[in-house]
């Protein structure tokens, strides 16, 4: 039920999650995340936003789920806080009304600014908006307590040490999966989820190996109990999962150094379903895992799968901030092994 891509290269070697979510380095620009595109690109048949983003918002100044050109309208739904308050249904027409008005009253505002990237795409919003909030669906989708307690346990709990301070534990936030499972089961599109704390570098008492024997078979429960559930509901052929971070782990640990270090030219990634090749162990790293020595893929090649998958035309272009005309991604093949 899985396919495992090794030797991916990715060009950034820092924490910048560009290519994770557009495919592209931050050199090719601002590039829309993939879900923003999805977003664009597809009709929606669910009341329910295309593209959710189970990240709550930090105030990184590279926030990489940027709709960018394609318009704020295709921008993630986050659902924290006030997001899912201001879901509960108006209690009247009169007060729907209201809320319209008020929106022709930002309408005149709008047109009246000269900020027009920002609003770029914003009727489309408030329509989506206005959808949202009138639709039990919606909110169901997002209202775990709909779920069995006996199913939220299958995906598991524990404790996972911080990165650094082995003595800090947090909590494994499973629900994560469920609540994913629930958005795609509903009509969502395009779902991401970061959970965990992966930036092991120490060596320091071979604690780096401590925290992955801790936190990997986390993942793995949550990924089980995940791929289980969409198999079961008849869903797998048609949801892909895909689990990655933005680089690899230097083969050769450093014992008076940082251990572990950022690692791009060897990374790897998982995939389940989405009616691709399952069952497969792709691409060949030489024997200190430090290069691959056969196929040679990047995230272009893997978000060009996504794609795929998603029923994305890869050759359409999209006009940037300036008009210009861009392809989605320059390296448009998606893995073959995969597609078939």
């Amino acid at each position: 039920q899985l396919s495992l891509l090794r030797g991916v290269q990715s060009v950034e070697n820092d924490h910048y999650l560009s290519e994770v979510y557009s495919g592209l380095p931050r050199t090719a620009g601002k590039r829309p995340a993939f879900g923003s595109i999805v977003s664009r690109l597809t009709e929606r048949h669910s009341p329910l936003p295309p593209y959710v983003s189970l990240n709550e918002v930090t105030v990184d100044p590279f926030e990489y789920e940027n709709p960018h050109y394609v318009g704020s309208g295709h921008a993630p739904f986050r659902p924290f806080g006030p997001s899912l308050d201001d879901m509960v249904p108006v209690k009247s027409l009169d007060r729907l009304r209201d809320r319209k008005e008020l929106l022709t009253t930002f309408d005149t505002l709008r047109r009246k600014m000269d900020q027009r990237d920002f609003f770029r795409g914003l009727d489309q919003f408030q329509s989506q908006a206005l959808e949202i909030i009138t639709s039990p669906q919606v909110r169901d989708a997002f209202d775990l307590s709909k779920e069995p307690e006996e199913v939220i346990a299958r995906y598991g709990k524990g404790k996972f040490p911080h990165q650094t301070y082995k003595t800090i534990l947090y909590d494994w936030n499973a629900k994560g999966f469920v609540r994913a499972r629930r958005l795609v089961e509903a009509g969502a599109r395009v779902v991401t989820l970061r959970i965990g704390d992966w930036d092991h570098h120490s060596s320091e008492n071979g604690d780096i190996f401590l925290c992955l024997k801790m936190i990997l078979p986390l993942l793995e429960r949550s990924l089980f109990a995940l791929i289980s559930d969409l198999k079961e509901r008849g869903l797998d052929q048609d949801v892909l999962v895909v689990v990655l971070g933005e680089f690899g782990r230097t083969p050769k640990i450093t014992p008076l150094g940082p251990g572990r270090e950022h690692w791009a030219d060897a990374g790897c990634v998982l995939f389940s379903g989405g009616g691709l090749q399952m069952g497969h162990v792709i691409g060949e790293t030489d024997s200190r895992a430090e290069r691959a020595i056969s196929d040679r893929f990047t995230f272009q090649n893997i978000m060009a799968t996504i794609y795929r998958v998603l029923g994305i035309d890869i050759d359409v272009k999209l006009p940037d901030f300036n008009g210009r005309p861009q392809h989605l991604l320059d390296d448009r093949t998606p893995i073959r092994q995969l597609v078939g």
